[in-house]
């Protein structure tokens, strides 16, 4: 089951006040970037947060689970608890760089 427009829109007004806040699709699931930077995974509508440092003693009592085939164990973010969820997601954004850009291909000729 895909995630909904409908839980990704509600997952980005819970974390509003954060930074800019935009989603994209990526293979029919969605990741979260606040301030350009992918700071959360939406998955079969499961908000999943990378287990890093910044946020184990924050998440050490959450459920974890995978959020697609062939990925390693992520904390499962209550999204209903939104300051918690806010709490989470700042510190995530402090430590996540932006993504490198993507090199422009040109035409052989």
């Amino acid at each position: 089951m895909a995630t909904s427009v409908e839980f990704i829109e509600y997952v980005c007004e819970q974390i509003r006040g954060v930074g800019e806040v935009r989603h994209k699709k990526m293979f029919g699931e969605y990741m979260v970037y606040v301030n350009d930077k992918p700071v959360l995974l939406v998955c079969n509508d499961t908000v999943f947060v990378k287990p890093l440092d910044v946020v184990k003693d924050d998440l050490a009592d959450a459920p974890t689970g995978i959020p697609y085939k062939g990925a390693k164990d992520h904390y499962i973010l209550d999204i209903d608890d939104a300051d918690r969820a806010v709490n989470i997601v700042s510190k995530l954004e402090k430590v996540t760089p932006l993504p490198k850009p993507k090199k422009k291909k040109t035409a052989d000729k």
